[in-house]
């Protein structure tokens, strides 16, 4: 933070930022509590908290990472991660590229599905017809547009039979793509490619996800899931690693709660939890340091602008809206992990990506941001007498909370009256995308490292994944114009001028870079911090003879 952000720092926002700090109740609780007595737990047990409840388990419909925790451990890709995050095979065991690098033919282990019967190539078929079907309304359809003929396909514009997806043979999968696309390997391990059980659909229809009926692929099946209460998965005798995975039972618990999954943690509720409240980060790091894990993230959260609903489709509102937040207060006295301001939406060390766009505000010292703020309030049609007051959309957690009253306190500086909207995770994203929101909370969470992962949700075709409906014929040119073309360091180029023009319209307002957040038993190993957050449970085992953290 520059010496001009610095004394532009005013007495008021500091003394905000304190009260946020302690907002929640649990500093001095946590303080005082002394030791916290552990449960006795079983060694084939893994218990995770795990943010928000699922709105679904279904890998063609889920959109949120909490929900790709537990889908992540069912079903299997053609590709998948390994304990570090990185691409392996998975439900492939090998593949082949055409000289044109457009077509991969992949040939399938010999694996099977968890009720014994064979997985087969047009299961794969099925289901990424399935996914990019628009009955279906797959939040994740747009990812897979690279493969040939998935864009018109997920329009309805052409049948299904035409995705460019043949089993050659059971074991035998070719897939063909529009362009040549070097994440190839990333992209087959999203859960929108997974494979769902044909033979359980038909003989299931919509029901196929109920305990007892479900079939998976993966490490694990799902036998019980109690809305708002827990998750219960048990290993898959037919997973093709079975005899490596040391836990029978993984248990995920929704903890939007961040104080109470610290205080479960603690008691040994819990083995893990991504879960921690932002104002105990500076405690845990004196307390608990070996149960802390704070790793790169690839995360940037944002302000999401309702582009279709006045006045936010006027940009001098947006711009003003951004102006106002100070960002480094956010991310060092409200978050407190080592988050950093976000002044672009990609974050830095992309591979293959410049990282020359940024909000062209910058250099600005605060007091210059507010004026300017308000100037554009003015010419926007408000004033003291008729003020910009609208609903600020977030999710009912803990840091989104304390994010909400920062926010509320900045405006109110500029003369803009926030009404604070709070629901609950799957709530919140759901009414995003029916557009059912004026200013909300929203972050994105890269599925791989590929400056397009970023940028695709805000093209025309993005659908239901472009929530705030940004439109802009240049910016949905250079994001095609890069796909084909074959130079990294010039289809680097072409998508920073994509998002600098995405950053000049002001269809968001970046606020921080994140970091992941976990809090880890001494117990479980195996884990592995990584800039994507994924520890599958397959590669995590229990000691319970090791200190508790």
């Amino acid at each position: 933070m520059s010496g001009s952000h610095r004394k532009s720092v005013t007495r008021r926002s500091l003394m905000a930022a304190g009260a946020l700090a302690l907002a929640g109740g649990t500093a001095l609780a946590l303080r005082n509590a002394g030791p916290v007595r552990r449960q006795a737990a079983d060694a084939k047990t893994l218990k995770r908290g795990n943010g928000a409840e699922p709105d679904s388990l279904d890998p063609h419909k889920a959109q949120g990472n909490w929900e790709n925790n537990i889908i992540g451990d069912m079903f299997l890709g053609l590709m998948t991660e390994n304990a570090a995050g990185d691409p392996v095979f998975g439900a492939a065991e090998s593949y082949k590229v055409s000289s044109d690098g457009l077509t991969y033919t992949f040939r399938l282990r010999d694996h099977r599905w968890s009720d014994g019967r064979r997985v087969s190539a047009r299961d794969f078929v099925f289901s990424l017809r399935r996914v990019l079907d628009p009955r279906t309304a797959g939040q994740y359809a747009s990812i897979l547009y690279p493969i040939r003929n998935a864009e018109p396909v997920n329009a309805g514009k052409k049948p299904l039979d035409q995705l460019a997806v043949r089993a050659l043979d059971d074991r035998t999968l070719e897939i063909a793509f529009e362009f040549q696309v070097p994440y190839v390997a990333q992209l087959l391990s999203h859960m929108a490619s997974f494979a769902v059980p044909l033979h359980v659909l038909e003989r299931h229809g919509d029901d196929w996800l109920r305990a007892g009926n479900i079939v998976t692929n993966g490490a694990y099946v799902l036998t019980e899931w109690l809305p708002n209460e827990h998750i219960v998965l048990r290993k898959n005798p037919y997973f093709y690693k079975a005899d490596k995975v040391a836990t029978d039972t993984v248990i995920y618990y929704p903890t939007q709660d961040y104080s109470a999954a610290l205080k479960r943690f603690r008691a040994g509720e819990f083995d893990v939890t991504n879960s921690i409240p932002s104002q105990e980060i500076d405690w845990l790091k004196s307390h608990m340091p070996r149960a802390l894990h704070v790793a790169p993230y690839v995360l940037t959260q944002y302000l999401q602008f309702n582009l279709v609903r006045k006045p936010f489709d006027d940009i001098r509102v947006r711009e003003a809206l951004s102006l106002a937040i100070n960002r480094e207060i956010i991310a060092t006295r409200v978050m407190r992990a080592g988050e950093k301001p976000a002044y672009s939406y990609l974050p830095r060390g992309l591979p293959g990506y410049p990282s020359t766009a940024e909000l062209r505000f910058r250099q600005m010292a605060m007091p210059e941001r507010q004026s300017l703020a308000k100037k554009l309030l003015r010419e926007a049609g408000f004033t003291s007498t008729r003020p910009l007051t609208f609903q600020y959309s977030y999710q009912n957690q803990n840091d989104a909370r304390l994010t909400a009253v920062a926010f509320q306190e900045m405006w109110k500086q500029i003369g803009v009256h926030a009404q604070l909207a709070p629901a609950e995770s799957q709530v919140h994203y759901n009414s995003l995308r029916r557009q059912d929101f004026d200013v909300a909370w929203s972050g994105w969470i890269a599925d791989y490292r590929d400056p397009k992962n970023y940028l695709f949700i805000w093209q025309s075709s993005a659908g239901d994944m472009n929530v705030g409906r940004y439109r802009s014929r240049e910016f949905d040119s250079l994001v095609q114009k890069s796909d084909s073309e074959r130079s990294p360091s010039l289809r680097g180029r072409i998508l920073a001028r994509a998002e600098q023009i995405l950053l000049d319209d002001m269809a968001l307002a970046p606020i921080y870079f994140g970091v992941s957040r976990n809090l880890v038993s001494r117990q479980v190993k195996g884990w592995v911090d990584n800039e994507l957050n994924i520890n599958r449970s397959c590669y995590l085992s229990l000691d319970r003879s090791a200190l508790s953290a």
